[in-house]
């Protein structure tokens, strides 16, 4: 079962190394890391995706919580989650296959992003499984070129990383 593990860290140099070494230590393969800062620079939120049973993810986590750079660890399960990842795909397209290489990309609502008379450059922001149906799409016009960055996610509902949060609490 796919499990998605958000993590609040200090943002320090090496903090990734240690977490990645941490999954590598343990033969736990990760599908999908994404790091960024949050409304505070001095803390950045880790986004790993993992595939693996409730008990192996529990070990992950607490081996996780004793990383001295983690301030708060939160486990979900893909429905209590709402993700997204950004994928960028150079097709290889001619002034005969253009029209439809630009209808699939309106149909799955994703951008040109850059048109040459031998390809296009398609950007989608979407649910992986959305990005992998583009990419299937597009393989028959030949694809040149492709780039994915990991899952970002946040949990449903009002809920947040650090508990419950009352409509008071939001600004």
């Amino acid at each position: 079962m796919k499990h998605t593990i958000s993590i609040l860290v200090e943002n320090h140099a090496g903090v990734l190394s240690r977490i990645s070494g941490l999954f590598s230590r343990r033969g736990f393969n990760i599908d999908s890391l994404a790091v960024g800062i949050t409304d505070d620079p001095t803390i950045s939120r880790v986004t790993i995706i993992v595939n693996g049973d409730d008990y192996t993810v529990e070990q992950v986590e607490k081996q996780l919580n004793k990383l001295v750079d983690v301030i708060k660890l939160k486990s979900f399960v893909s429905d209590e989650t709402i993700s997204r990842e950004l994928m960028l795909v150079k097709v290889s397209s001619t002034s005969q296959t253009r029209g439809e290489i630009i209808d699939i990309a309106r149909v799955m609502q994703s951008k040109i992003s850059d048109i040459t008379p031998s390809s296009i450059t398609i950007e989608i922001s979407d649910t992986t499984d959305r990005l992998e149906i583009l990419q299937e799409l597009l393989k028959p016009y030949g694809i040149l070129e492709i780039t994915r960055t990991g899952t970002i996610a946040l949990q449903k509902g009002n809920e947040t990383i650090y508990g419950k949060q009352s409509s008071m609490d939001i600004h």
